[in-house]
């Protein structure tokens, strides 16, 4: 596998179906969420509640969303859009959230989330070309982080095994990975060798989570420990009733949805996630759908919990959809299958959550695997930044863009960690460009 891309200059380039596509899908999420059934940002769904009650107001609802997602929207969704020539969910859903509760009237939030999905599609291309041309090519030098992210990523079953089970386990899982990896490079160089290995790490952890589970209600039924019994006066209980009842009385709004969000990924210019982004480029769709599909098990519990409890469920529902559109032969097949997928991802979320509450080990490893992707991307982004930055400034690049980070970390993570240094890329690469102006600066040729 090489270790660079080719020129993001290929992607960002969209047909007028795929245009248009996007631009819908933006109106449509608009809308979710001027009507609080959906956002895409987990951390604000948790104040969807008093949104939804009028305990909150819509400034301050807005407030907190934009809160939580301008530096994931400026800071990683835009350089990883410029650098890898695929649309993210950061850069086109996290704006729709709030563009969509900001909205006073529900006839002007689909309005303006058309309005962000033409800037999407018509001015990244514009960016990019005009950055492309530039002295210094930021853009070119940031596809360095292809491969630390992709590599890295790899590892994030191998932490949360450690985590959860321990080093024993967490040992043999890391040994495992590292000979999977070895065995696709030798048998497979066409494969990204990180795929096997995942898969491999992914289904150790649950099956150690499973059998811990097991091993805990067979103690307890040879204890004589009953089960709990649900109370039908347990206010939480009424309140996922509700919530569920509310989600499922909006349907057909969500299969519109999921059947946008496949045709958006069989049309190959979306990637659910950081890796995955970097694979579509590639053309390699089926490792792509792979590494979207094991994220799946870090984000069913979360996302299905926070729904139940807030009433609004995720744009992406629980990741399933775009990795499916990959795989997708044609956008009919692919519009049908995703309708379909979030119709059932709506109609289970009741039952989901009681089976979360059977299986704790299981729930556990749902957390433990978010904070093991957020571990192993922190890192990967980090070091494919510093990569990006030598390519294009050498030592100079290095100083500026780490400074920037270090600077952020000092000022208490203005930026969030994780799109701190890509955003550090893109202003360095401007400095660079400045100083190049200035005569102060000559650029480093990009392999």
């Amino acid at each position: 596998m090489s270790t660079t891309l080719a020129a993001a200059s290929a992607g960002l380039d969209f047909t007028t179906a795929q245009k248009l596509l996007v631009i819908a899908l933006c109106a449509l999420t608009a809308y979710i969420s001027h009507m609080a059934l959906a956002v895409f940002n987990d951390g604000a769904r948790p104040f969807m509640l008093d949104f939804i009650h009028g305990r909150t107001t819509r400034n301050a609802m807005t407030a907190v969303a934009f809160g939580l997602s301008a530096g994931f929207i400026f800071g990683l969704g835009a350089p990883m859009a410029l650098s890898s020539g695929v649309l993210n969910p950061w850069l086109v859903f996290l704006p729709t959230d709030i563009l969509g509760i900001l909205s006073p009237k529900k006839w002007l939030a689909p309005i303006l989330g058309a309005a962000w999905g033409a800037v999407v599609v018509f001015g990244l291309s514009g960016a990019n070309r005009v950055a492309h041309e530039l002295p210094v090519d930021f853009l070119t030098a940031m596809q360095q982080m292809s491969t630390p992210i992709l590599f890295l990523f790899t590892l994030f079953p191998v932490l949360a095994i450690t985590k959860q089970f321990g080093r024993l386990r967490g040992g043999i899982a890391g040994v495992v990975e590292l000979a999977m990896v070895l065995l696709t490079m030798k048998l497979w160089p066409d494969l990204f060798a990180g795929a096997l290995a995942m898969a491999a790490g992914v289904l150790m952890l649950l099956g150690f989570a499973v059998v811990r589970d097991l091993k805990q209600r067979r103690a307890d039924r040879q204890a004589g420990v009953a089960e709990p019994v649900p109370d039908a006066d347990d206010p939480m209980a009424s309140l996922f009733s509700a919530s569920a009842a509310r989600l499922r009385k909006h349907l057909p709004v969500f299969m519109v949805l999921g059947a946008g969000l496949a045709v958006l990924g069989q049309m190959h210019i979306f990637g659910g996630g950081e890796a995955t982004s970097f694979l579509i480029a590639k053309g390699q769709y089926a490792e792509a759908a792979q590494v979207d599909l094991y994220r799946v098990f870090g984000f069913i519990p979360l996302i299905a919990t926070t729904a139940l409890a807030s009433g609004a469920y995720g744009i992406a529902g629980f990741t399933l959809v775009a990795p499916l559109g990959y795989l997708m032969p044609n956008p009919w097949v692919a519009a049908v299958v995703g309708a379909l997928v979030f119709a059932g991802e709506v109609l289970a979320l009741s039952y989901i959550g009681k089976w979360l509450g059977k299986l704790p080990s299981v729930r556990d490893s749902s957390e433990h695997l978010r904070n093991a992707i957020s571990n192993t991307l922190d890192l990967a982004i980090l070091f494919g930044s510093l990569m990006a930055a030598n390519a294009m400034g050498g030592g100079l690049g290095i100083l500026i863009v780490g400074g920037l980070f270090l600077l952020n970390e000092a000022m208490g993570r203005v930026v969030v960690r994780m799109a701190a240094a890509p955003a550090a890329v893109l202003v360095g690469g401007i400095l660079l460009n400045v100083l190049y102006w200035l005569d102060l600066f000559t650029p480093v040729k990009v392999a």
